[in-house]
């Protein structure tokens, strides 16, 4: 005659451990989320933004023969898109900030002298006050305050594309309930940015640049029986997003550096050393500039273009020609 056992039921003190247990998690979530009492201390110091590839291609152009006065009035977000729900139906996907990210790349560069614009009316205020503060009828105070530097060239342009999940996908792989799997996610963002000369209102140069953004994720997990009565799950995740306000700042700093190249090539501006321009930095952006496919990051350009080309016999300086 067959005999039929009962499962076996935990003991009382297996029991207690388990109910302690479970309260001494329920307290801990509850401290958790009792506000504190005394402000919030910063755990990390601030540093410096990262530099991006272009930023150290930036700073190794080879000096110029004399600066170009550029003036910047604004780099405006022409992108119309808004971060998806449930983010928020009213934050853009891309930074505000992008003229503020020009000017310090023109600066970086060594090869322009950006003169205020985007706060011009605060500027002339202070110098308003400062003809105001003057001692009246002191002909040495008359010239105190010099007039403002103008620009030979008007930079313009704006965040023109950001294009959302351009391509996803992931995989998984799960053998006697352990498994993991991993997902990415691929957006662009695109910038134009275009020179112009301000006494005849004639497009110098234009140059788009595309930048690639990456976000990935990957998700380990257990999902065992450790016996028939008791179930082991884990579960744990790492996400990454690549920022977007750095990948914009690369996107601006590569335009530039274009813009460079171009204005070298057509003869607007000149070079210090002539012998510079065979450096490898200038001829692999121009070569990345002619060819179909490139990769300026990854020192590689793709196509039928030769490495040593020679720059235009105008009469190029520090002033855009007309």
């Amino acid at each position: 005659m067959m005999t039929r056992t009962s499962p076996r039921r935990p003991s009382n003190g297996q029991r207690i451990v388990r109910h302690a247990a479970f309260f001494a998690l329920a307290a801990s979530l509850s401290a958790c989320a009792v506000p504190p009492r005394e402000p919030v201390q910063p755990t990390t110091a601030a540093t410096l933004t990262p530099p991006s590839p272009s930023t150290r291609d930036l700073l190794k152009l080879p000096p110029p023969r004399g600066k170009v006065v550029a003036a910047v009035y604004g780099f405006r977000d022409q992108t119309g898109q808004y971060k998806p729900s449930p983010d928020s139906s009213f934050s853009t996907s891309v930074t505000q900030g992008a003229a503020a990210m020009l000017i310090k790349a023109l600066k970086d560069s060594g090869w322009y002298t950006p003169v205020e614009r985007e706060s011009l009316q605060e500027l002339l205020t202070e110098r308003r006050i400062v003809r105001a503060m003057e001692m009246p009828g002191e002909a040495s105070n008359a010239n105190n305050v010099p007039p403002l530097l103008p620009a030979s060239i008007l930079l313009d342009g704006g965040i023109i594309a950001y294009e959302s999940n351009v391509r996803t996908g992931g995989i998984g792989a799960r053998f006697l309930g352990v498994g993991a799997s991993t997902q990415y996610r691929m957006d662009q963002v695109t910038v134009n940015l275009r020179s112009i000369d301000i006494r005849t209102g004639a497009i110098l140069h234009s140059v788009s640049t595309t930048k690639t953004i990456y976000s990935y994720e990957l998700t380990p997990n257990v999902y065992k029986f450790v016996n028939y009565t008791d179930l082991f799950e884990f579960e744990a995740g790492i996400t990454a997003n690549e920022p977007a306000q750095l990948s914009v700042k690369e996107a601006i700093e590569a335009a530039v550096i274009h813009l460079t190249v171009q204005g070298l090539k057509e003869g607007n501006w000149r070079l210090r050393n002539e012998e510079d321009w065979n450096s490898p930095i200038l001829q692999r952006y121009l070569a990345a500039s002619q060819s179909d496919t490139y990769d300026v990051v990854q020192h590689t350009a793709r196509g039928a273009v030769s490495t040593e080309l020679s720059p235009d016999s105008g009469g190029g300086s520090a002033q855009p020609s007309s």
